[in-house]
């Protein structure tokens, strides 16, 4: 089997294998590049017949495979290397651009071992194909060792006890790094100060719903994007030890009397932004808002201070307009400012009119320039608009 020959490769040269196959030349320079500072051992082929002329000559530890190639494209070559008995064992990570659900189910379908969108983060890279190859080496362990046991079981029955607990030491090893690749992921996705959704996870969500308000004209929802009042000041006076821990009690405080499709996230620093999914009105959404007003309104005791502290809120409501979870986030943020300017304490609905150009966010030098990075965003958006139409 290929994963015994694997082993064996191993015993002689601790250096790992790895094909990269991807039809463009700076994604294979840059993950070339990037594997062989971890010292794994790295060949490159530019399509799909390449790679299997590869594969027959030296049998890699882990693929790495584009789907979108010019011949042969990811699941075909992956098909003829499952077909074969010394290359189906062989893992392959797919790496591709097309992010939807029906793509990697059909990788995983194929007999991929896991699936990296692309653009992708050097770090998942890294973590992913660490956690593969460990994998692997754990299984051509447990291969070895049966072997070795079952020649032994045969005239001596007493070691089928000693096959059972190694066996059971090597499952519980995977597991273990199972976990691991778990928990790193979920880190990925949440805030480590208050362990909130962060921005990743929300513009996932906003995307889905944004999908959902495209294809079902009766589904609406709503997101609100938070920012505290005079919580700099608090920071600065009192310190960033009790500024996190006011953060912290922020976010235990708002998902209460939320339900459980609603999401809560932290942006970074005092913003904070909840996605009220599946509402049924405008005033399902004024009911929520008035009830956090009127909670961060309250006083929080951290440590031996009393902290007083407000918010102020921009409503964004879904529309058939929004395409991605970045223009809406940009509509609710600019809400927020214009309730920030009328005295902070309460909340602003979007309406375009807040594009006007006079309008301007006068109590900060940060409202200011947060404004024009809006303003130039937009305009960016409808100039790319008019271009399409034309």
């Amino acid at each position: 089997m290929n994963v015994q020959n694997n082993n064996l490769n191993l015993e002689h040269n601790n250096v790992q294998n790895i094909l990269i196959v991807d039809d463009v030349a700076d994604n294979l320079r840059l993950l070339s590049g990037i594997l062989r500072k971890q010292g794994y051992e790295v060949r490159c082929a530019r399509n799909g017949s390449s790679a299997l002329n590869a594969v027959t000559a030296i049998i890699p530890n882990l693929i790495l495979l584009d789907i979108q190639m010019p011949d042969l494209n990811g699941y075909e070559v992956c098909q003829k290397l499952k077909k074969k008995p010394k290359t189906r064992d062989i893992p392959i990570i797919f790496l591709s651009a097309l992010d939807d659900v029906q793509n990697k189910v059909k990788g995983f379908e194929q007999g991929g071992v896991d699936y990296i969108t692309k653009p992708f983060q050097v770090e998942e890279i890294l973590i992913r194909v660490k956690n593969q190859l460990a994998l692997q080496s754990a299984k051509a362990e447990i291969h070895q060792l049966n072997q070795i046991l079952q020649r032994k079981i045969q005239n001596e029955k007493q070691r089928t006890n000693e096959l059972e607990f190694i066996n059971h030491k090597l499952q519980q090893e995977i597991i273990a790094r199972q976990k691991v690749e778990q928990q790193l992921i979920h880190n990925s996705l949440h805030d480590s100060l208050t362990g909130l959704p962060n921005r990743s996870l929300l513009m996932k969500k906003l995307d889905i719903a944004i999908q959902k308000t495209n294809s079902n004209s009766n589904y609406l929802f709503a997101l609100l994007f938070i920012d505290l009042d005079c919580f700099k000041k608090i920071n600065d006076t009192l310190g960033h030890l009790i500024g996190d821990k006011l953060l912290v009690a922020v976010a235990k405080l708002l998902p209460e009397g939320l339900r459980n499709k609603d999401t809560v996230a932290r942006l970074g620093g005092d913003e904070f932004v909840i996605l009220l999914d599946d509402i049924e009105s405008l005033q399902d959404t004024t009911i929520v808002v008035n009830r956090l007003l009127e909670k961060l309104k309250g006083t929080f005791q951290i440590d031996d201070f009393t902290v007083t502290i407000g918010a102020s809120i921009g409503i964004a409501i879904s529309s058939p307009n929004y395409q991605n979870s970045s223009q809406i986030l940009q509509d609710a943020d600019l809400a927020m400012y214009r309730a920030k300017e009328n005295g902070k304490g309460h909340y602003e609905m979007f309406d375009r009119a807040m594009y006007i150009p006079n309008f301007k966010f006068l109590n900060s030098s940060r409202g200011d320039d947060r404004l024009e990075s809006i303003m130039k965003s937009k305009q960016s958006q409808e100039m790319v608009k008019k271009e399409g139409k034309n």
